[in-house]
């Protein structure tokens, strides 16, 4: 991992409609740690995540990867750096899993047996091997989930030394409770190995129970970044969410 690797947001304003999407929103995000942004529905923490992958582009700020700005990465060398399952992947047309899986090898230069090995290597760490073989469009909701996940994987595989990011925009979504934790003890796991992993969650409990650090939105705006035992602060949060919430001493977050 290199020691100067970060992914930072600086600034970033974005206007929509005529409404403020992102309020100067500036972010700083390191390898080694699973960064969680967590908010009430409208807060920009799509938005921002995907202008953090460089998908979309703010109107004021730029968003910076170990010291140069995204816009000046050339496509390809990006991609091999970053990877971002967003929250729904539409994809119509018969190609079987590994296919779908070997698309994330598409930045790299070819070589079929290393491909092939990472493919594997990938449908194993995201539980999706026992798709091996069957077509992608008949796959259930979370299968095609799993299969997309393997996918992210396989784009970044061997780009932990170099210090690449994993963005995932509510990578729960769709999945039962055990495939919930799953995935996120697979962001841990990728964290640990030394990507830098920064997830949009809507489960306050997923986001206390795995992040290391936890930024808060609302209306646009970072509210706070700390700790998820800071960041996730009961009275903060039933502002923001509108709602009275409470802590219990285990970390659970519920609503009074």
């Amino acid at each position: 991992m290199s020691p100067t690797s970060t992914l930072c947001a600086q600034a970033l304003r974005m206007l929509r409609g005529g409404r403020l999407i992102l309020r100067d929103v500036s972010l700083t995000a390191t390898p080694g740690r699973l960064l969680v942004l967590v908010g009430p529905n409208g807060a920009g923490k799509s938005t921002l995540l995907s202008t953090m992958a460089g998908l979309l582009k703010a109107d004021e700020g730029q968003v910076v990867l170990d010291g140069r700005p995204l816009g000046s990465w050339p496509p390809r060398e990006l991609a091999r750096r970053r990877a971002m399952l967003s929250q729904r992947v539409d994809l119509e047309f018969g190609f079987s899993v590994e296919e779908v899986v070997g698309l994330g090898r598409s930045p790299h230069l070819p070589d079929s047996m290393r491909d092939d090995r990472i493919v594997d290597a990938a449908l194993r760490a995201a539980h999706a091997w026992g798709l091996h073989g069957r077509r992608y469009t008949a796959l259930s909701g979370g299968e095609k989930q799993r299969v997309q996940l393997a996918r992210v994987l396989a784009q970044i595989w061997e780009g932990a030394a170099a210090g690449a990011w994993l963005l995932l925009d509510e990578p729960e979504a769709g999945l039962d409770i055990a495939h919930q934790h799953f995935i996120l003890r697979r962001a841990r796991a990728c964290a640990a190995a030394g990507f830098g992993v920064i997830a949009v969650l809507h489960d306050l409990n997923l986001a206390a129970r795995y992040a290391d650090e936890v930024a808060v939105l609302a209306g646009g705006a970072l509210l706070r970044h700390a700790k998820p035992e800071e960041a996730l602060e009961p009275a903060l949060l039933s502002d923001i969410y509108g709602i009275q919430l409470r802590r219990h001493a285990g970390g659970a977050i519920d609503a009074l």
